[in-house]
Order: structure tokens, then C-alpha cells, then sequence
């Protein structure tokens, strides 16, 4: 445990910090699953309302500094071409 006034003043910001971090990684990850669940289930309809979703969440985590801006680019276009195949 910090001694100091500052350090304890850290770990709280840093505690408060990680839930809002874990919050937005967990939004986009439930809705990327849901989206494949879509996919698999052959709900074409369902899943482009979900892609939408799923990369605003992606987008959203990436402004926010959650997850880095090639990651996102990589996880919205594997996104995009299982969207494709399946319509396809």
C-alpha cells in the first residue's frame, strides 16, 4: 500500500480508470459476439443491424484508448468480410 498522498490518490484514479477501460472492452466484445452469433445462425438481416453496432462499439473503444487504432481497422474488417461471405 502507497504511503504517500498522491500514490494513494493514484490508485484510486488508476482503479476507476480499469473499470471504465473493462466496461468499453466489454461492450465491444458482447457485441462482436453477438454479431457472429447472427452470422452462424444465418440471421443475414440481424447481423448487418449488429455489424453497425459492433464496429460503432470498436470505434468507440478506440477513441476512448481502450484497444489501438490497427486493431480496431483489423477487427472491423474481419468483421466486414465474414458479413460479405455470408450474404454471398
Amino acid at each position: 500500500m502507497p504511503n504517500i498522498k498522491s500514490a494513494k490518490k493514484r490508485v484510486k484514479i488508476i482503479e476507476k480508470k480499469t473499470l471504465t477501460n473493462n466496461m468499453i472492452k466489454t461492450g465491444y466484445k458482447s457485441a462482436v459476439r453477438k454479431f457472429e452469433e447472427a452470422i452462424s445462425a444465418g440471421n443475414i438481416e440481424e447481423a448487418k443491424k449488429l455489424f453497425s453496432e459492433a464496429t460503432r462499439k470498436i470505434d468507440q473503444a478506440c477513441t476512448k484508448g481502450v484497444i489501438v487504432k490497427n486493431t480496431a481497422s483489423r477487427k472491423k474488417s474481419s468483421l466486414s468480410k465474414k458479413l460479405n461471405a455470408a450474404i454471398a
